[in-house]
């Protein structure tokens, strides 16, 4: 595990991740994500960030929008590492840090809330990640 990088620096040197770990910034959750975990992230690429409507994270990331933005943002954590083979065949509900119930579906690939898993099981210090192609949007 030594040679493993937290959850946020593997986010940074895979540099597919510059608009979620601008987001994270913004959010003041580098530290959290930084911490102990163990955490499991789904974490949307660049390219997802790109399929928002225009404007949108750039609306996000400001100040006044930090608590919109911590509530998207949390909704891809949960508590623990949980590793794709864990849920291959199954349907599940964890909660995510935010609260909100997942849906994963892990009977044809992998799914989190209808965005597909499109690399699993990026090792960390501190967890896993899970790159998604969907930001995933609280339900409320």
């Amino acid at each position: 595990m030594a040679d493993l990088h937290d959850i946020v620096d593997t986010a940074v040197a895979a540099g597919s991740f510059q608009t979620l770990v601008a987001a994270v910034t913004a959010a003041g959750l580098v530290d959290t994500l930084k911490g102990a975990g163990p955490f499991t992230v789904f974490a949307p690429s660049d390219d997802a960030f790109a399929k928002l409507p225009a404007g949108t994270v750039d609306d996000l990331v400001k100040p006044e929008n930090k608590g919109k933005l911590t509530a998207i943002l949390t909704l891809h954590v949960m508590s623990g590492k949980v590793m794709a083979a864990d849920v291959a065949g199954n349907k599940l509900s964890p909660a995510s840090v935010n609260g909100e119930a997942l849906d994963v579906d892990g009977t044809n690939g992998v799914t989190v809330n209808g965005a597909n898993v499109t690399t699993a099981d990026i090792a960390c210090s501190n967890g896993v990640i899970h790159v998604i192609d969907t930001v995933l949007l609280p339900k409320a």
